[in-house]
């Protein structure tokens, strides 16, 4: 749609979701170098540049920027967060070679709409068992919301996430503040971007060209304020920690045999970092396109493809608020670099559910570490992701 007028937000934001939840891997369809509505599709080899990567691209029709982390208070209290910005467009951004006259449109007014924005933050106590959730969604008309072509800064009214010097290695700065809690970081990049997959895409299904771009930034040093409670009971506390961040676009929706996906990231003790996926399908098979990848000590990484790890359920766990039924602990095994985690929530209550936003009910939370990896004894502490297990995602807008 080419106005605002004949689309609907709230189906737009049921779109960007069931496509590409914020750094979780989604499954982007392409059989050409455009869509049919003129969106850019993820083909190899594309050339990455950083810092400018971490930036927005217009060119394609869905792009988020997600940030999970852990936080240590002085107290010794701690606690996970995550903070999401999503970007779905509503028509591709006009090339800069198009001349004058040549099918070029006139200068847009501020008014004009070109993008949908949406935003998630949750905070999890993990001493008291308790998620915090809040969410936004803006029009991104008159300057409320919006990401950078050039520099990294995208915001939703005052939730923010930037870049906060020129160069690739500069810290960022996320803030966020909701009714009783709230965050204020300055996070670091301890190790260069991964690419996820093989030749600057991401694999996420059979057909021709299903892919992403996938980027990472698997450790961030933490340092800033949270706070957390009502009125006169809020507490600002100092905090320390790591964060990951993930950066992923691309331009269409889930393959239409899968139904949803389990995204795991961990940051281990001996420095190594691990992000795997499973692409679910309605057979309840996993797809073997699924795939991961192992970032050493080094920052170097390793591939892991469907038959590099193995991913089994140990536990379910009900929803109260959705009746989604989701697996609840894990033992992931990755043969290759002798492996073996026991992989299980801070608590099983971090579900989101977006009735103001994107409508889309997903699993998003903080989780312990521990086994072995490379024949020694390791802890660590990661988040994981799992969508479509509270109802199938509406895919059409």
């Amino acid at each position: 749609p080419s106005t605002l007028n004949s689309f609907r937000a709230s189906d737009a934001a049921v779109w960007v979701l069931a496509a590409a939840l914020a750094g979780t891997p989604a499954s982007f369809g392409q059989s050409a170098e455009k869509t049919a509505a003129g969106f850019l599709t993820a083909r190899p080899g594309r050339p990455y540049r950083f810092p400018r990567d971490h930036a927005s691209h217009p060119g394609f029709k869905t792009e988020w920027w997600y940030y999970t982390g852990h936080l240590k208070a002085e107290s010794g209290e701690w606690f996970g967060f995550q903070l999401t910005f999503f970007r779905s467009g509503l028509r591709p951004s006009p090339s800069p070679s198009t001349p004058a006259g040549a099918g070029a449109s006139r200068p847009r007014s501020r008014w004009a709409v070109t993008d949908l924005y949406f935003a998630h933050f949750a905070l999890s106590d993990h001493a008291k068992k308790t998620f915090l959730f809040d969410e936004r969604m803006s029009r991104g008309a008159l300057g409320e919301a919006g990401a950078g072509k050039t520099r990294y800064k995208v915001w939703v009214g005052s939730w923010r996430a930037e870049a906060l010097g020129p160069d690739a290695g500069a810290a960022h700065r996320l803030a966020a503040e909701s009714a009783g809690f709230g965050i204020d970081l300055k996070v670091r990049p301890r190790k260069p971007p991964v690419i996820h997959g093989l030749d600057g895409t991401s694999r996420k299904g059979a057909a021709a060209g299903q892919a992403s771009h996938y980027i990472s930034l698997t450790r961030m040093e933490v340092s800033g304020t949270l706070w957390i409670g009502p009125g006169a009971k809020r507490r600002k506390l100092a905090v320390t920690g790591s964060a990951w961040m993930d950066h992923e676009f691309g331009s269409s929706q889930l393959g239409k045999d899968q139904v949803g996906w389990d995204w795991f990231s961990f940051q281990l003790e001996t420095g190594a970092e691990v992000m795997l996926y499973r692409m679910r399908r309605k057979d309840g098979s996993v797809d073997p396109f699924s795939s991961g990848t192992w970032v050493g000590q080094d920052g170097k990484t390793r591939h892991l493809p469907r038959g590099a790890f193995e991913v089994k359920v140990l536990k379910t766990w009900k929803s109260k608020k959705s009746g989604g039924e989701y697996p609840i602990r894990w033992r992931v095994r990755i043969p290759s670099r002798r492996a073996s985690f026991l992989v299980e929530p801070v608590f099983p209550e971090q579900e989101l559910v977006t009735r103001k936003s994107t409508k889309v009910t997903y699993w998003e939370g903080a989780v312990r570490v521990s086994g072995e990896a490379e024949g020694k004894p390791v802890r660590g502490r990661g988040y994981v992701e799992m969508t479509g297990y509270a109802g199938a995602f509406r895919k059409k807008i």
